[in-house]
């Protein structure tokens, strides 16, 4: 299925995301520093701001069209609290913890799946058109 143009910026965020969770999930002792440091850099460039826009900009939308206390919303909020504490233990820790990355890389993994495969399709069944158009609009200026 095509993803709505409104939707392609975070599509795309995403995939950034799944390629830093792979690396993630194959971290290892030799690799952990490297992997860690990758992942720091991602997170500060991109992961930490896309997550704002969801929530300050998609889920709002969300929120007009459906329930915003449903399980796939709350999940996706959950996520994100979750990975936020993750990656300030990353940043706090002497030394990065192999099985500690592996878990996050897991979690961002199943994190951007849900959001593809259950959230995305829900926003772009439920919202008219120019709802969409206006998410596309707010998610640029974000």
């Amino acid at each position: 299925m095509k993803r709505s143009e409104a939707l392609q910026p975070l599509s795309r965020d995403h995939h950034r995301a799944l390629e830093v969770a792979l690396r993630l999930r194959r971290a290892t002792e030799e690799d952990a520093v490297r992997v860690t440091r990758a992942f720091l850099f991602f997170w500060r460039e991109h992961g930490a701001l896309h997550f704002r826009v969801e929530e300050d900009v998609m889920l709002p939308a969300v929120a007009r069209h459906g329930d915003p206390t449903s399980p796939d919303v709350v999940r996706v909020l959950t996520d994100h609290v979750e990975i936020r504490r993750r990656a300030a233990d990353l940043e706090a820790a002497a030394e990065p913890d192999v099985a500690d990355l592996n878990a996050l890389g897991e979690m961002l993994n199943d994190h951007v799946r849900h959001e593809e495969r259950v959230l995305f399709p829900l926003i772009e069944e439920s919202l008219p058109p120019a709802e969409l158009e206006a998410l596309a609009q707010g998610i640029e200026e974000a």
